[in-house]
């Protein structure tokens, strides 16, 4: 991510290339062509949920580009979770419309859309507000995406937020092979949507509704055309993935931890990740999963939000520090090398410095590679914000940057722990210099690699020889091609020891 770990999400903006649908010689099914820019905000759902509606558009003749100003339908696929995320959106509103009015002037239309979790929060407010968009659609309808523009087509103001009986993923097109390549060798893959946990401080619940699993046949279709198109990396998402409950055949329910195993079995899938966790939903089984899957990388997001009791009661979170202290000596015996990351909020309503103390006290017990923090905000609609006992911003400005100096800290000493070890890195897309390649190691870092390592989907050995503020630096030692078999040994090295047991200095 190119921000800090300040946040608790990120934003991506623009969407990977597609080819349009019907746009071949054949008269009768030509579509006109028409462009289409895709702002993302948030989290990796979002951007998932952003290439499935560009793959649904593509059908409708759209193609994609990375700026609005020669836009025919500009989408902003909006996250909730930021602070004053309604604000933010509103103000890049008002300049799409001064872009729209231009537009006008010179003969040619833009549609506007607004998507995600604002507009499902929002609804009918967005058009109130900025009668220059033309529709506003929730995340659990974008399969009508096609529709409502048609509709939009007839001089209709479109509003699509109500949850939608029938399951979205099974009208949603599959993207083609060639999509899918120019997207990367890694793609995320949104196997459960909702939450049933009603934290006092998320609007979850309320724009992403309940709990919802997909099946397991409709995920391992999904991921066997993505391993087709030649995706070696799978992250699976969910508000709480591991929460996932699907059902598989003869209609017995699965867990996460046998999901995991099934989609290991697909050939051409190399590595498995999934986010975001609560520590309530990691059973036995998944546990069991880091223990025994090669396949399934040593790094897990596992949120607690604070460290102090009364304030993780307030929060709603329905664990206690402790009971976070005990599942993470579970799971690093489970394996020991494993790499945690963590989200923080300080400054809730009613926290004291006890109460933070507590929180700094667990970071210390815990040791995380890598965290995301940000002050207490309230989200209209949530308890939190009914909550007395508010926190001054001075006081919460202090306390976020003493808790993100230790996280800080903690993510340094992480990073300079893998200098000297050696490890496979998954080339994902060029560097920045000629020869350069860059990677993602099993804890997620990005690893620069000179000296023309291989290919983008080759699994190379390398070996860290320094660090950058958020990548280490590394060089080739052994090639393993994407074709199954023995690493092959670069300018007659001896393949690297894949690292084992925790990084030195977090130990």
């Amino acid at each position: 991510m190119k921000e800090t770990n300040t946040n608790l999400i990120h934003e991506a903006t623009g969407a990977a290339a597609v080819s349009p649908s019907g746009t071949s010689d054949d008269p009768v099914r030509a579509v006109p062509e028409r462009k289409v820019f895709v702002k993302t905000y948030g989290c990796q759902m979002n951007v998932y949920d952003s290439q499935r509606m560009t793959d649904s558009l593509a059908q409708q003749g759209y193609v994609t580009t990375q700026t609005p100003e020669d836009a025919d339908l500009v989408l902003l696929n909006t996250c909730h979770i930021r602070e004053k995320a309604s604000e933010k959106l509103y103000s890049a509103l008002g300049r799409l419309r001064k872009m729209k009015d231009e537009r006008a002037a010179d003969g040619r239309d833009m549609l506007i859309g607004v998507a995600g979790c604002v507009a499902q929060a929002e609804g009918e407010e967005i058009i109130r507000r900025a009668p220059s968009v033309d529709l506003v659609i929730g995340p659990q309808t974008y399969h009508r995406l096609p529709q409502a523009l048609t509709r939009v087509g007839r001089g209709e103001k479109v509003v699509e937020t109500e949850y939608a009986i029938e399951d979205k993923f099974e009208h949603l097109p599959a993207p083609g092979k060639e999509q899918v390549r120019s997207r990367g060798v890694t793609a995320f893959l949104t196997v459960q949507e909702g939450c049933d946990k009603f934290c006092t401080f998320c609007v979850v619940p309320y724009t992403r509704g309940s709990e919802v699993s997909r099946p397991v046949s409709q995920i391992v279709a999904e991921a066997e055309r993505l391993a087709a198109a030649g995706v070696r990396e799978l992250t699976l998402l969910g508000q709480n993935v591991n929460a996932w409950h699907g059902q598989g055949a003869g209609g017995r329910e699965w867990g996460l931890g046998e999901l995991l195993f099934r989609l290991a079995e697909i050939p051409g899938i190399a590595r498995l990740r999934y986010t975001t966790s609560h520590p309530r939903d990691m059973d036995d089984a998944l546990i069991a999963a880091h223990r025994d899957l090669d396949q399934l990388m040593p790094y897990l997001h596992l949120p607690v939000q604070a460290g102090s009791d009364r304030i993780l009661k307030a929060m709603n979170r329905r664990h206690t520090g402790a009971d976070y202290l005990r599942l993470v000596e579970r799971i690093r015996a489970a394996r020991p090398d494993i790499a945690l990351s963590g989200d923080f909020i300080v400054g809730f309503p009613g926290e004291t410095e006890e109460d933070f103390q507590a929180t700094m006290q667990l970071v210390r017990d815990v040791t995380y590679a890598q965290a995301y923090s940000f002050k207490y905000s309230p989200r209209p609609g949530t308890p939190g914000a009914d909550l007395p006992d508010h926190v001054e911003e001075a006081v919460k400005d202090d306390r976020l940057q003493r808790l993100q100096a230790l996280l800080t800290e903690q993510q340094h000493a992480f990073q300079r722990g893998m200098v000297g070890q050696s490890m496979d890195v998954l080339l994902e897309k060029p560097g920045r210099l000629p020869g350069q390649m860059v990677g993602r190691s099993p804890w997620l870092l990005p690893v620069i690699v000179g000296e023309n390592p291989g290919e983008i989907g080759d699994i190379i050995t390398v070996r860290i020889i320094s660090t950058g503020t958020n990548s280490l630096v590394a060089e080739a030692v052994a090639a393993k091609r994407q074709a199954d078999g023995a690493p092959q040994a670069l300018d007659g090295a001896s393949p690297g020891k894949v690292l084992s047991g925790f990084p030195s200095g977090l130990a």
